[in-house]
Parts: C-alpha cells; structure tokens; sequence
C-alpha cells in the first residue's frame, strides 16, 4: 500500500537516465517470456525504439524522461491484467500518434492494421474527459465504441490511467483532483465492470489519498498500528480450517487479506462508526485446487466445513456460483462469527475463478472456450452498443445514464415464464418493462410483483418474479424518468416525449410563423435561430412547443427590427452578476497559467461574486475548489463534497483554484451531529462547553432522546474548521458522548 510520500526531486544524468531506461525494458520482457513466439521480440524492441525515439525530448511533470510512462503502463497490461505480446506493443506506442511526429500510418506499416486500431482507439479517447461537456460526451462514446470493437483499448487505458494515479504527486493540486475525481467517478467504476478489482481498489485508495488526505492518512496509519493484532487474529481463525481441508485431502490455498482504505472509510461514512468499529478489516480467502467439473461442489463442501467450524449469518450469504456477476465473477461468500466475538467474511473460490476475480475480462477470454457461458462479458457489450446507437443525449446525462446502467452491481428478476433478466441495482417494474421490448415499455400502467400489484415506479429486488400490465391508452409522461435507470428505458421515454412534443409544437410553429410574415421578416432558418437564442432555448423545437403551450408570448417581438427579412433583437440589460461571471470565466481560463489561486475573503473578494454551495457548506481551513456557474459567479465546495466527483469528472474545465484567506471578522454556518447516552444534565453541559467556555455562538439545536440514547442536531456559527475541530474534540471529551460528526450532506439554512 502506497503511504503519502512527495515524489523525490529527479535528478539522474544522461548516462544513469539511458541505464535506467533499459533496466525498466528488459524488466517487461522478463514479465513476457512466457507468452513470447519467434519474432515477437523484435516487434516489441522495434515498437519500443520507435516510441522512445518519438519521446526522446519529452519529460514527464515529475522530471524524468516520458517513455518510462509507455514501459510502465505496458508492464501493468502484463503483469496485473495479463494481456500479451500485441497489447504491449500498443502500450508503448499508446501516445506516439497523439503527442509526436509517428502517424497512424506508420504504426500499421511497421506492426499491421489491428494494432493501428486498437492505437487509433487509445488516441481518440486519450483526452477523453478533458474538454467542455458536449465534446465530453461525444468522447466517452468513442471510448465505448472501441470498447466493444476490441476491448484490449479499455483495458490500456486503463493501465495508463493507473499509472498516472501512482505518479500524481507530482502534478498541480487542481489538476490532482480533477483527475482522482475522474477516476473514482468513470475509471474504477470501469475497472469493477471488466472485473478488475484490484486495480478498482487501488484507483479509489488512490484517489481518497488526493481527494480526502486526512481520512486517508488516518486509517493507514491505524492499519498500521494494528497489523500485529490483525495477523495474530487472522491466524487463530485460519488454523482449525486448514487442518479440516488437509483431512478431508483438499489442495487449497487459505490467507486473509486486508480491505481497501477506501472500503473502510465508506463503511465508516455509511454507518456512522470509527475505525475501531468496523469489523471486517480483512476477509479470508480460501483458494481451491478443482478440475472445472468439481469446482461448485468443492466450494459448497467447503462451506459447509467452515459453517461447522463457525456460525454463519444466514443473511449474509452471497451464491455468486450459481449466478456469477456479469463481469464474470464467480465466488462464494459468506460472514461468520469468529474467535473473541467477531464477524468474520470468507470468499471461497476456485483457482479459475480466482484468476477471473483477479485479471478479470482477459482471463474470461483464457478460460471460454468451450463453454456455454459464451456471453456475458458479449450481452454487455451489446447493451452498450444499444445505448451508443439510439442516444443522442448531452454529455452529462450521457455519462449518468452509463453509470447507473452499466457500471452498478446487478440484481437478478424473473418474467412469468421463469426466464432470469439481468437488471442494475435500483431499477424498477418500468425497467424491467423496457427490459422486454420498448413497445411494452411505453404501454405500462402496473406490474405485479410475487402476484401482488405495484405501481410502474416499484423498486426491484433480486429474485422478484414480475408480471407487467399494458393499456393501448398509455403515453409516458415526464416523470417517468425519475422511476427508471437503465439508458434503454431513459433513452425510450425521452424519444416517446420528443414524439408527444412534436405534435403539439406544429401548433407553435404555424404561429412563429404567422408572427414573422406579420411582421414582414421571413420565416426563416436564420430567424428561427435568433428567437431560440433570444429565449434561451436549446432547440426550435423547444420554441415552437413553448409557443403552443403558451409559455411564450409572441407579442414581445414588437421589440425586434426587422433588416430586409432578418429580424434583429432589442439588445438586452446585462445582469451584473452575468457580468461578474464572465469575468470570472475569463479568470479561470486565461490567468492558472501563472498558477494562480482565486482568494476567497482576500484582496479579490470585493471583486468576485462567490457564494457557499448548499450541499457541502464549506468554512475556511477546509480543502475547497471554486466551481464556476453561469449568472451565479463562483461556488466554492468543499473536495469531500457529495457533488464533487461529479463536478469535477464532468466539468473540469470550470473548476478553479481556491484558498481561504485568514479573516477573523466572518463567522459560518455549520452543523454538528452529537449522539451519547441520554443522562441528567448533558444538553447543559453541551451548551456550557460550546457557548460559556468557548464563546461559539448556537443558531439552532434540537435534542430528541428514545431509549436512553439521545441524538442532538446543533448548528452554529465558526470563524474556520480549527475552531470547529477545536470544539468537536472538546465535545468528545465530554463524559456519555459516543460520537460528534459534520453534517455531510445536509444542507444547513
């Protein structure tokens, strides 16, 4: 596990630079030599000196020569996702076409045509989630596209993203979290879908370390401090397993493993616990030796030795065996209660399924053929090419609906026939309808769910059997995208409104028209243009429907001149805010050059419109990133905000660089959660520490007790976090007080 350390200075002469160089090639060969033919060799030296040719001045943020990041994201391929000879040559020639002299056309001269695509691939989406959000979207479907065409350039890209995670240190603070923000909000949710879930862990650890560095210097230092006691633990718990599987002659492998950093700060966010409090800080592996006819029953027979063992929680039984995830995993796990009282989870597996587990799309493809299970990895892809072909969507909603289609676990459903449907956790009977065919999708008034009506927007659960009702008279309405999940239904629904929409705009269009004739301009193209834009609107369509609807009155164009045939609108009153934000657009895009930093409550204050996002509340001391809105000026959020990822991911190009300015005039409204045990006297005490002895003052607070717990919501105003962590230490040291927290997500008015 990575510690947080700055990356040291780079300083090699030419000569150590040209041994290193050499010692990093020949280390990937080494990691190849079993999968080397005659002649491959060469192909790799000649990719390898064309590329490092091509980089020859080129270095690296951090100082040291750029075709070391080729070698590196070649030898990831390898070594940690098992790829071959041809995805190596790709890995080096991966940013050749894009940042050097090397066309397209030399690479397939010198290595073939399907190497050229899979690098053509990697080019069009190399700065994939880079510019503004409509070219975004077009770029994340290439992505997709060349996904589905050959999938090896998802899985260098990939390895080149990860590569970059390991060496972030030493790129800028805004560009660090822009990127670790793209990557736990596209890539490991990617990774987790090509079943790599150790490079998805290792992504979202390393993305916590740039997004949240405390918390994340926190658990690794207790992980660290409590690794003796975790191996003592470990090994008192394994020992009578491993002597039952030698009795009963299995050759199986059994290790605990610790849980990703990330995993343990979720679980401590989601149930609001410490560090101490989670339980499952590792999980056991039991890894078996099974010829692929034995493996299912091997794994139950081995489940059924731990349960005698230790006491399983019946709820906690996940059968990934009989049903593997569409990524192609296949485990057994279950959660029993171990030694000193303590939940325990153990993962059984096959040496296969380890290997599918691990290296995930790339041991799929090792292991299929010959077996029936031709499709999963193959269905995906489908539904992805589904999405790509019928969507027209902008970028932002594009990559929502990928990720709450394609990147979330699954849950499994029956029709009424018993046939299973592979579903995204969350979707509902409207899903499940659009599941089936679109003209079914589109009639759904009611399902029936285990034999019991639901209403269309029902959620469903893994197992449900779902019958679905149909009426000739049903149209989809707006809000039925607020009861679906999948890009399919999304994508039909929104193409049976526009259709609904276009009926009625043939109303507003004969009137736009009438108007214009009226006025002696003509109805054209050009004019139609200027009245969308005049309104502010995003499509004719959109003019003509708000026409019809009588949300737009045509009177207003009395206003307008009228130039031979063209119409000229009355120029328009800026808002000073609108203003102010261009200024500030202007600033964000012209000025980080320089490496500047906009100063909230600094010289620049009285310049800059800003304001607190709700959603996060920052107060200074908190790490911030000022997010630029149209007409609004500048939103400052904090990085840990639920928001950011999203911001980040998706509109990097409007983020700025922000630092707190020391101001000791201005206090901020924020929010402590306090839970303890419901004595005499608490709340007085509460209030004496935070009001008497520390002169902070209270805004609202409300206590309410059940059952000898108490749970207390207090808002009050803090000049910066110091004060407010100042007080939240104070406050635990109170005697019955369990836990103190920020609100995280609500927001405070």
């Amino acid at each position: 596990m990575e510690t947080i350390a700055q990356v040291p200075k780079y300083n090699l002469n030419q000569e150590q630079e040209k041994k290193l160089i050499l010692r990093e090639y020949r280390s990937l060969l080494r990691s190849l030599k079993a999968k080397l033919k005659p002649g491959d060799k060469d192909l790799i030296r000649t990719a390898f000196e064309m590329a490092a040719d091509a980089h020859k001045t080129m270095r690296r943020k951090s100082g040291e020569p750029y075709i070391l990041h080729p070698i590196a994201v070649a030898k990831i391929c390898v070594e940690e996702i098992g790829l071959g000879v041809r995805s190596t040559i790709c890995s080096l020639m991966h940013d050749t076409v894009e940042d050097t002299d090397i066309s397209l056309e030399d690479v397939e001269r010198e290595f073939g045509n399907e190497i050229a695509r899979i690098v053509d691939g990697l080019t069009k989406i190399s700065n994939v989630i880079d510019v503004n959000a409509s070219k975004q979207a077009e770029n994340f479907k290439k992505i997709l596209l060349t996904l589905t065409d050959d999938p090896r350039v998802i899985l260098i890209k990939l390895s080149d993203r990860l590569h970059n995670m390991r060496t972030l240190d030493s790129v800028k603070r805004e560009k660090q979290l822009k990127i670790a923000s793209e990557t736990v909000y596209v890539y490991a949710p990617l990774a987790h879908r090509m079943g790599l879930y150790n490079i998805k862990t290792e992504m979202e650890d390393l993305a916590m370390k740039y997004l949240e560095p405390d918390a994340y210097r926190e658990i690794v230092k207790k992980l660290a401090e409590t690794k003796r006691e975790r191996t003592r633990y470990i090994n008192e718990f394994i020992k009578p397993l491993k002597e039952e599987l030698e009795k009963n002659h299995f050759a199986a492998e059994i290790y605990g493993r610790p849980k990703s950093i990330h995993s343990i700060w979720t679980k401590m966010k989601k149930k609001g616990v410490s560090f101490e409090e989670v339980y499952d800080l590792f999980a056991i592996r039991v890894i078996v030796d099974s010829p692929p006819d034995k493996e299912k029953e091997d794994c139950w027979k081995i489940y059924s030795m731990i349960t005698d063992e230790y006491t399983p929680a019946p709820e906690r039984l996940r059968d990934w065996l009989s049903n593997p995830k569409s990524n192609g995993y296949e485990a057994l796990h279950t959660t029993v209660m171990g030694p000193e009282g303590r939940w325990v989870e153990v993962q059984i597996r096959s040496r296969r399924m380890n290997e599918i587990a691990e290296k995930g799309l790339a041991a799929h493809w090792k292991y299929k053929e010959g077996t029936s299970d031709e499709g999963r990895f193959e269905k995906w892809f489908q539904q992805i090419r589904e999405m790509i072909s019928s969507q027209d969507t902008d970028g932002i909603d594009f990559l929502q609906d990928f990720k709450t289609s394609f990147l979330a676990e699954e849950i499994y459903v029956y029709t009424p026939k018993g046939d299973v449907k592979m579903l995204p956790v969350g979707s509902s009977a409207l899903d499940f309808a659009f599941s089936i065919h679109s003209m079914i999708g589109v009639k759904t008034i009611g399902a029936k769910v285990n034999h019991k009506l639901v209403p269309i927007s029902h959620k469903l659960r893994s197992g449900d059997q779902v019958e679905i009702i149909t009426s000739n008279k049903q149209k989809p309405s707006e809000d039925w995208l607020n009861f679906v999940v999948t890009s399919k239904a999304k994508g039909r629904i929104r193409d049976a409104l526009k259709e609904e929409k276009r009926k009625v705009a043939e109303d507003g269009k004969y009137a736009v028209q009438r108007k214009l004739e009226g006025l002696n301009a003509a109805f054209s193209q050009y004019n139609i243009d200027e009245l969308v834009q005049w309104y502010k609107l995003s499509s004719p369509l959109d003019l003509f429907y708000q026409v019809a609807v009588k949300n737009i009155d045509l009177k207003e164009l009395k206003d307008f001149k009228v130039l031979g045939d063209k119409i000229e609108p009355p120029k328009p009153l800026r808002p000073v805010a609108d203003q102010r934000a261009e200024m500030i657009t202007h600033q964000s895009t012209t000025i980080p050059k320089k490496d500047t930093e906009l100063i909230i409550f600094g010289e620049s204050s009285d310049r800059i419109v800003y304001n607190l996002a709700n959603c996060c509340k920052p107060i200074p001391g908190d790490d911030v990133f000022g997010f630029v809105t149209t007409g609004k000026g500048l939103t400052i959020h904090r990085t840990n905000c639920p928001n950011a990822a999203k911001l980040l991911a998706s509109y990097g190009h409007r983020v700025v660089k922000t630092k707190w300015a020391k101001n000791k005039e201005i206090s901020f409204l924020t929010g402590l959660k306090i839970v303890g045990l419901d004595d005499v006297g608490v709340v007085s005490k509460i209030t004496n520490l935070i009001s008497g002895e520390m002169k902070i003052n209270i805004s609202a607070i409300t206590i309410e007790a059940k059952e000898g717990l108490f749970e207390g919501n207090i808002k009050l105003y803090v000049h910066d976090k110091e004060e407010l962590d100042n007080l939240v230490q104070r406050l635990k040291g109170l005697p019955g007080i369990e836990s103190v927290e920020r609100f995280d997500t609500q927001e405070i008015s």
